[in-house]
C-alpha cells in the first residue's frame, strides 16, 4: 500500500476498514481493533488501516515516533493476546505534514480471531463483540487452500473421534471469556467450528488441529503425534537403558505427562558446607527443559513425517530431537536469534497457550538459556538441519 493510498484512506471518514488513535495510552483498544480488521466481517479481503497519531477528526496530534513506540506496536502480533496470530506491518509514516504510525492488518486467512477470548469485528465505523451469527459467518470465510497444516480436514475422522467431553471441559474455559460461555447456546457442532477443531459443513470433519488437542487417539491420524523418552544408564546409545516410553494421547495429557517425566528424573544435590542453610541445586532446571520440550512440540513437522520427538536422557546430557528444520522466515544462519520466528503450527501454538503451556510466544529459547546459566549450565548446543533440529543440555558441572 503506498503513501497515496494512506493519504486518501487517512483523509476519509472513519469506516470498516479504518480507524484513528491519538496516542497507544489505552493499548487494549488498539488490540480490539487489529482483532477486529483480521476478522474482515464485511469480507473486504482488503487490509484494515489503523492511523496512530491523528485524532478523530484527522488532525495532527503531534505524538513523538519513538523506536520503543514502534517495538510496543509490533509487539502486540505475537504476545499472545490475539489469536491466531495477526498479519501486522507497523510503519512510521509522514503524512500530510503529520508524523504518525501506520498499522496495516491483513484480513486473516482462518478466521475467527480473538482478543483475550473475545471475537471483535466492524460493522462501518464501530466495533463491538462479534453476535453468534457473525462468528458463524467468519468460520465459513476461511480459504482452505492456504490454511497450515495444522487447519486442513482429517477426512477420514468423525468428530466422534474427538473426546467432547475434554473440549467442553477442558478447552473451551481456557479459551473463552467466562460471559461467552455462559451465553453459549450453540451446538457442540458450531463449537467446535470456531474453534478451528472441525470444518464447516453438514458433516463437519476434525482438523488436525482438533485431533491433536482433543482427540481420543492422535496417532491413529498422526503417527508422529508421540514423545520418545530414553533414559540411559551411561553416556552412549549403546550403554544399558535405564527406563523408556512413549508419551502420546490428547495435547493436554502429553504435557501433563511430559512434566511428570522431566521433573522425576531430574537429581537435586544438596550442599551443607558452603552456607549456614542446606543449599539445594538440580542437575538441569525444570523450566529449562519445560521450555525446550514444549517448543519441540510446537514446532516440529507432523505433516511429511512419522518420526516423534525424540528426548534422550544420558547421564550427562539430555538430547532433544525435533522433527521438522527451520520455517518460514527461521533459517540455519539466524535460529535461536531473539525476536526471528515463525510458526509451522501457529493454531497448536495458540492452543498450547491457551492451556497455559506457553506464556510469551519466541521466548522459549532465550528463557531455557538464561534458566541454564542461573543453574550453572552450560549454554544449549544447537544442531540445526534442514529435517531436523537437536538440541542438547549438559549437566551443571
Amino acid at each position: 500500500m503506498d503513501d497515496e493510498e494512506l493519504a486518501i484512506l487517512l483523509r476519509d471518514l472513519e469506516s470498516d476498514r479504518v480507524e484513528r488513535k491519538a496516542s497507544i495510552s489505552d493499548r487494549k483498544v488498539i488490540r480490539q481493533a487489529i482483532c477486529a480488521f483480521a476478522n474482515d466481517l464485511s469480507n473486504h479481503q482488503q487490509p484494515g488501516i489503523l492511523f496512530i497519531g491523528v485524532d478523530d477528526e484527522g488532525s495532527c496530534a503531534n505524538l513523538s515516533i519513538t523506536d520503543q513506540l514502534l517495538i510496543t506496536l509490533s509487539d502486540m502480533r505475537s504476545d499472545g493476546n490475539i489469536l491466531p496470530f495477526p498479519s501486522l506491518v507497523v510503519q512510521k509514516k509522514t503524512i500530510d505534514g503529520c508524523e504518525l504510525v501506520v498499522l496495516i492488518v491483513e484480513p486473516s486467512d482462518a478466521p475467527p480471531v480473538r482478543f483475550n477470548g473475545r471475537v471483535w469485528v466492524r460493522v462501518g465505523p464501530r466495533k463491538a463483540t462479534a453476535t453468534r451469527e457473525e462468528e458463524r459467518r467468519l468460520s465459513e470465510k476461511r480459504r482452505a487452500k492456504d490454511l497450515p497444516f495444522d487447519l486442513q480436514p482429517l477426512v477420514s475422522a468423525t468428530v466422534d473421534d474427538l473426546d467432547l467431553d475434554m473440549f467442553r471441559r477442558t478447552y473451551l474455559p481456557s479459551s473463552l471469556a467466562i460471559e461467552i460461555i455462559e451465553e453459549n447456546q450453540r451446538p457442540i457442532e458450531q463449537q467446535l467450528t470456531s474453534m478451528r477443531f472441525a470444518t464447516v459443513g453438514l458433516q463437519p470433519k476434525p482438523t488436525v488441529l482438533g485431533i491433536l488437542v482433543v482427540g481420543n487417539e492422535p496417532r491413529q491420524f498422526i503417527p508422529g503425534a508421540y514423545i520418545q523418552f530414553l533414559r540411559i544408564e551411561g553416556t552412549e546409545l549403546t550403554d544399558p537403558i535405564k527406563d523408556q516410553k512413549e508419551i502420546n494421547g490428547p495435547l493436554l495429557d502429553v504435557l501433563r505427562r511430559l512434566d511428570e517425566t522431566l521433573q522425576i528424573n531430574i537429581s537435586i544435590a544438596s550442599d551443607i558446607t558452603a552456607q549456614p542453610v542446606e543449599l539445594q541445586q538440580p542437575d538441569y532446571p525444570i523450566v529449562a527443559l519445560q521450555q525446550l520440550t514444549r517448543n519441540a512440540v510446537m514446532h516440529r513437522n507432523y505433516e511429511t513425517t512419522n518420526a516423534p520427538v525424540r528426548i534422550t536422557w544420558f547421564n550427562d546430557r539430555i538430547e532433544i530431537q525435533n522433527p521438522g528444520g527451520p520455517f518460514g522466515q527461521v533459517n540455519k544462519q539466524n535460529f535461536g536469534q531473539p525476536g526471528v520466528t515463525d510458526y509451522r503450527n501457529p493454531h497448536l501454538a495458540e492452543a498450547m497457550k491457551n492451556l497455559g503451556y506457553v506464556q510469551r510466544f519466541g521466548l522459549g529459547l532465550q528463557l531455557a538459556r538464561q534458566h541454564l546459566q542461573k543453574n550453572g549450565n552450560p549454554s544449549p548446543e544447537l544442531v540445526v538441519d534442514d529435517s531436523h533440529v537437536l538440541v542438547t543440555v549438559r549437566r551443571h558441572s
